[in-house]
């Protein structure tokens, strides 16, 4: 893989998939030249994509596992599935799709100042931790790294004060009628503290999107199996797909999953399942495992962002109907409730995603053994955490969630409905 480095004919190496790196600090000659071969054979069928890294030499170029993703993604839409090696190969023409790698400020200045508005709009970076996960503008990636081990009270006056003008920009763009939302992070409170009054003009993911999923007991499901086997994984989907046929997203999700998403350590799988799901997944990987159908315990967690284990003003309890957003009560609640209930290991954590001081959130783990005394634990672990997020949005108000409770027999204190 790589640059074809000749300015002549690339004859068959243009049939071979891969990139030809070029920092945006090389050497003037070795930009030319690759620009060159790139633009030269990319017209005959070449199968490259040219990859600038901002801020970078050749020899510093760090982000070959981002570009490694997106490459085999546009490359994998535009081989048809028959080429012969004899000719060029006619690339499939797809959407314009542009992986662009620099400052997100930089490109949103741009944006602006071309009056150019993108449907969405949202943003992921590690607000909550303004010293290691949020590069300022206006520094290149290896400026940044220096000046955080040299000052690093100056690193984080330039970082919050680069997420203002991010923020700000954000509300410019939705001004525009992008439609902007906060992905999580806290960018927004981060921005607020630096005096900017219009920071959460718009809203969190949460209230914009998800919460009538949480109404329901929806949120993420996890398990892993703890043999190291991915064919483990891979029967779970099958059984799970089974269990709930006529679920076509999760159908579509897993498919996709066991084909495109690769493994890092234990292999691993996440799904959204709700109230009256997650205990019949839980029971059927307990059967699983005592069947010898996995060749080992499955264990079953979920993401602390979930519908009734949480309290954080600026993500999942965010403009709740009732304003309770602060109140932490239910991840306290949450946490007894799967104490008392069985699971393997509970927690109680402070901060998640979005910084110390503006979150408290409880989780928990159960382990699927192939025991009796597993399918009691997993039927109350894996129905109870779910039902206090019904419980929770009901008793907020929520006419979905009372309609849920109503549906699936739960009991609701201070029922007021």
């Amino acid at each position: 893989k790589g640059g074809y480095h000749d300015t002549t004919s690339a004859g068959l190496a243009v049939n071979i998939p891969g990139y030809m790196f070029v920092g945006e600090n090389d050497l003037d000659y070795r930009i030319e030249n690759l620009t060159g071969i790139f633009l030269n054979h990319r017209p005959f069928g070449a199968l490259w994509t040219l990859a600038m890294e901002q801020g970078a030499g050749h020899t510093q170029i760090t982000d070959r596992i981002l570009l490694d993703g997106y490459f085999h993604d546009v490359i994998s839409l535009r081989v048809p599935n028959e080429i012969s090696t004899d000719e060029p190969v006619v690339l499939l023409s797809v959407s314009d799709s542009i992986g662009w790698l620099g400052n997100a400020i930089d490109m949103l200045e741009r944006l602006c100042e071309r009056s150019i508005t993108p449907d969405v709009l949202t943003d992921q970076t590690s607000a909550h931790d303004p010293l290691n996960g949020y590069y300022p503008a206006g520094l290149t990636r290896e400026q940044a790294d220096t000046l955080r081990e040299q000052d690093s009270n100056d690193y984080l006056r330039q970082s919050n004060a680069s997420m203002r003008r991010h923020v700000e920009l954000m509300v410019q763009l939705q001004d525009c009628g992008s439609q902007t939302f906060d992905y999580g992070n806290n960018i927004r409170q981060r921005a607020f503290e630096e005096g900017y009054k219009r920071a959460f003009d718009f809203p969190g993911f949460v209230p914009a999107y998800i919460r009538p999923q949480f109404c329901l007991g929806r949120g993420p499901f996890r398990w892993c199996a703890l043999s190291g086997d991915p064919a483990d994984i891979a029967a779970t989907d099958r059984a799970l797909m089974k269990l709930f046929p006529k679920d076509t997203g999760l159908h579509r999700w897993l498919t996709m999953a066991g084909e495109r998403v690769a493994f890092q350590g234990l292999p691993c799988r996440i799904c959204w399942l709700g109230l009256g799901e997650r205990d019949k997944a839980g029971l059927l990987f307990n059967e699983m495992v005592r069947n010898g159908e996995v060749s080992a315990p499955i264990v079953i967690g979920r993401d602390h962002l979930d519908c009734g284990s949480v309290a954080s003003p600026n993500r999942e309890t965010e403009a709740m109907k009732d304003g309770t957003d602060a109140v932490s009560d239910w991840p306290l609640l949450n946490f007894a409730a799967n104490t008392a209930s069985g699971a393997s290991w509970v927690s109680f954590h402070h901060g998640g995603g979005v910084g110390i001081g503006y979150s408290q959130h409880a989780g928990q783990v159960i382990v699927c053994d192939g025991t009796e005394a597993a399918d009691q634990r997993l039927s109350r672990v894996l129905r109870n955490d779910p039902l206090l997020g019904v419980i929770r949005h009901a008793d907020a108000g929520y006419e979905l969630a009372q309609q849920c409770a109503d549906e699936q027999g739960v009991t609701v204190p201070m029922r007021n409905w």
